[in-house]
């Protein structure tokens, strides 16, 4: 049986400091910081629940960050 990996360190900066920017930015911003996966949705979008370490959502809502959370 093979080794579970061991996922990489998340960036140790808050999600709750990327609210208020500007999408675009956000994004180049988080993965300057180390975010492997930044996804970017519409309010109300339907994704699933299981946890990546290393992403980073953003809820955006008229191209700015209304709502950020890892996983």
């Amino acid at each position: 049986m093979a080794p579970i990996p061991t996922p990489s360190a998340e960036p140790q900066d808050s999600p709750e400091g990327y609210v208020g920017l500007d999408a675009t930015l956000a994004e180049r911003l988080a993965r300057e910081r180390g975010w492997s996966t930044v996804r970017s949705l519409p309010p109300g979008a339907i994704i699933t629940m299981e946890y990546r370490s290393g992403r980073l959502n953003f809820e955006v809502r008229e191209g700015r960050v209304a709502r950020a959370w890892k996983g």
